[in-house]
């Protein structure tokens, strides 16, 4: 993303909302404000269409679902990165949404300084876990007996990695830090995922703080982001 500006989406029901983030967006000189969408089917089909680097994602819409509207971009856009914000913070909504793909979880009273952040975050393919929603998650994980499997049917590089991306480092910086290829990272991380059953890195950093590969307190470091 180095030199380009950041392509984003904002798909929120409110006209007023989407007015006010494009007005706070819109001064960050290294964003872009590509499109609206009111509803999740327009969220969907303008996400195709306009292929953002981030999509702002409101749950609660109508026609199609937050929810149901990131597990279709997800899967049809690989480039599309979404980071749900929302007035609701609530297991109910926090986890399907996750589960869907969604790169971070945002509410609306974050500050300008916490949204600006996140979205270089999942930009730069970092997990954009705080240790309070990393709390709430890895108690939802614990009612799942087959993740200390999952986690064990990693090779012993791909566990370096997970280590690496629970800590928030992109694919180029897992590269340069193991002297690999770029696109040997990214070989690494797809396998990950693909291992452990999840749709982001941010599901897949749970694992490693779940299992002592990393600790919140390594979260609590990764409050700047490269631009």
């Amino acid at each position: 993303m180095s030199g380009k500006s950041i392509r984003i989406l904002i798909v929120d029901d409110h006209a007023v909302v989407r007015r006010g983030l494009k007005a706070l967006l819109g001064t960050e000189p290294d964003m872009e404000i590509v499109g609206e969408a009111e509803n999740g089917r327009e969220a969907i089909d303008q996400a195709e269409q306009l292929e953002p680097d981030v999509v702002l994602m409101d749950l609660v819409m109508p026609e199609v679902s937050g929810v149901e509207a990131t597990r279709r971009i997800v899967l049809r856009n690989k480039n599309t990165r979404v980071l749900v914000l929302t007035s609701f913070g609530g297991d109910d909504k926090l986890f399907p949404a996750l589960k869907a793909g969604a790169q971070g979880y945002l509410l609306k009273d974050a500050t300008p300084e916490e949204l600006v952040r996140a979205i270089r975050g999942v930009v730069h393919e970092q997990s954009t876990l705080t240790p309070s929603v990393a709390r709430r998650l890895l108690r939802e994980m614990s009612k799942d007996p087959a993740a200390m499997t999952r986690l064990e049917s990693l090779t012993a590089r791909e566990t370096e990695v997970l280590q690496l991306i629970a800590r928030g480092m992109s694919n180029g910086s897992i590269a340069d830090r193991l002297c690999i290829s770029e696109a040997t990272a990214r070989t690494h991380v797809s396998s990950i995922l693909g291992k452990l059953n999840v749709a982001s890195r941010t599901q897949a950093a749970l694992y490693a703080l779940k299992h002592g590969l990393t600790s919140l307190d390594d979260l609590d470091d990764l409050d700047e982001f490269p631009t």
